[in-house]
This record gives C-alpha cells, sequence and structure tokens, in this order.
C-alpha cells in the first residue's frame, strides 16, 4: 500500500496507518468508536475462518469470537443479540448492531456499500452490507429503525459513515434493476437522481452513494451526521478489491466497528 497512491477521500475521512497498511476512518466517528474501512492491504477469506481476521480482531481489541460476523445474503436480516458460529458457520445475515463494549462487529464489501452507525447518546454501534438488492430493501433506513427498536436511539443522535463503494460513475446496472428501485421508490424515481440512463439502449448508472444517504435522512438521521467516502472501489481497484473488476476472483474488506 506504501507505494499506491491512496484516493483523496471526502473531508470528514482520513487515511490513517494499521498494523498491515491503509486504511480509511471516518473523523466524526473516532470519539465514538473504534472502526475501520480496510483496503487491500489486509487479505479477508471469503469464508468464515481464515487468517485475515486474527489482525482485525487484535486491532479492535477483541478475540476472534469477540468480532461478529455473518454470513451476508443481500437481504435485510439482523442480529443484535449474542452471534457465534455453529459447526463453524457464522449465522445469515447482513445487519448487525450492538450496545456491547466487548464485541466489534464487521461486514465484507467488494463494490457493495458498507455502513457504520454510533449512538452518540447511547453508544449502540451498528454495521450493514448493502448491495442494490440490500438498498431496494431499505437496509439503511431498517438499520436506523432497528436501533430505535432494540437500543432505544433516536435517529437525530445517529452518527453515520459509508464508507468505500462501487460510485455513481461506474456501477453500470441493467433495466431489472432500475424497475425494482423504481417499484419501491416511485417518489425518489421521479425525481431521477438515484439513476441516469446510458447512451447504450437498456443501460443505467446507478448510484448507491445518493441512494443510501437518502434512505438515513430520510429515516430521521441529520444529513449533518451522514458521512460518504465517495470513494470508488472499481475506480480505484488498485487500492480496493472490486467484485465489477476482478468477478469471482476479487478479495473482501471489511468495515467494523467496536463502541468506545
Amino acid at each position: 500500500m506504501a507505494t499506491m497512491t491512496l484516493p483523496e477521500p471526502n473531508p470528514s475521512f482520513s487515511w490513517v496507518e494499521a498494523p498491515w497498511g491503509a486504511v480509511l476512518q471516518c473523523d466524526a466517528l473516532t470519539p465514538l468508536a473504534s472502526h475501520v474501512f480496510t483496503a487491500r492491504g489486509l487479505d479477508l477469506p471469503h469464508a468464515d475462518a481464515g487468517d485475515g481476521w486474527a489482525p482485525l480482531a487484535a486491532h479492535l481489541g477483541v478475540r476472534d469470537l469477540q468480532l461478529w460476523r455473518v454470513r451476508q445474503v443481500h437481504g435485510v436480516t439482523a442480529h443484535t443479540a449474542d452471534v457465534q458460529p455453529c459447526d463453524g458457520a457464522w449465522p445469515e445475515g447482513d445487519l448487525l448492531a450492538t450496545d456491547r463494549r466487548d464485541v466489534a462487529l464487521v461486514v465484507r464489501t467488494a463494490d457493495c456499500v458498507p455502513i457504520l452507525y454510533a449512538d452518540a447518546r447511547t453508544g449502540a454501534v451498528a454495521a450493514v452490507h448493502a448491495g442494490w438488492r440490500g438498498t431496494v430493501a431499505g437496509a439503511a433506513a431498517r438499520m436506523v429503525a432497528l436501533l430505535g427498536q432494540q437500543f432505544a436511539s433516536h435517529p437525530e443522535d445517529l452518527v453515520v459513515a459509508v464508507g468505500p463503494s462501487i460510485g455513481p460513475d461506474a456501477y453500470e446496472v441493467g433495466p431489472e434493476v432500475v424497475d425494482a428501485f423504481a417499484a419501491a421508490y416511485p417518489v425518489e424515481a421521479g425525481h431521477g437522481t438515484w439513476w441516469r440512463p446510458r447512451e447504450r439502449p437498456g443501460k443505467y448508472l446507478l448510484d448507491l452513494w445518493t441512494a443510501t444517504r437518502d434512505q438515513l435522512t430520510g429515516a430521521g438521521v441529520p444529513s449533518t451526521q451522514v458521512h460518504l467516502a465517495g470513494v470508488c472501489t472499481a475506480t480505484h481497484a488498485d487500492v480496493f478489491h472490486s467484485y465489477r473488476v476482478s468477478g469471482a476472483a476479487a478479495g473482501r474488506m471489511a468495515a467494523a466497528i467496536r463502541r468506545r
């Protein structure tokens, strides 16, 4: 990573050094929670086990089994109670939340949107993995509601960091994806801000960054407390893992958080 040119994130994010290389942090989230958005420097496995988890757990100050993770399925299944592997496999899901201080939460991405939350009042934290299917299902807003139900969080107390993911100038999709968004969000579809047509018929550029931000503010999180890294994984595939660029050979990055 030291020889790579690191892309410049939005001003609310900073590159810092972890034991394995450069990672992104959200400056507004740092006082509330230990957290990282990793890049290529950490070799995270596709499977639940593997050597990559140990340095991440150590960096966050937890033991391996205190680094809660899930087998992601591009849905909105959430876990807020004790998360442990069964027969070596972690449970399915894409949303994690806790108010415990002795555990950390992690989701993996390779173009999908990683979202980290911290409640400035209660201390609760959360991690969400949202590709286009999770975004259509409202994963970002669902977590705001879940934090309120489980931990008495108020949307106005949440600080949310949206990490590196495929950007609005790189994420080409077909009409079936746009149709799914239009059916779920007809008002937003009318505004025309979540996607735009390409010159090639039947192809669109999807803006998951704007969709995620709008879902969070629509759920009551103040816009000044929603922070977008604004760094595209596909554009900077030398720094980040990108499924769109590398296909099945793509590695995975981590978005991880622990309550202070």
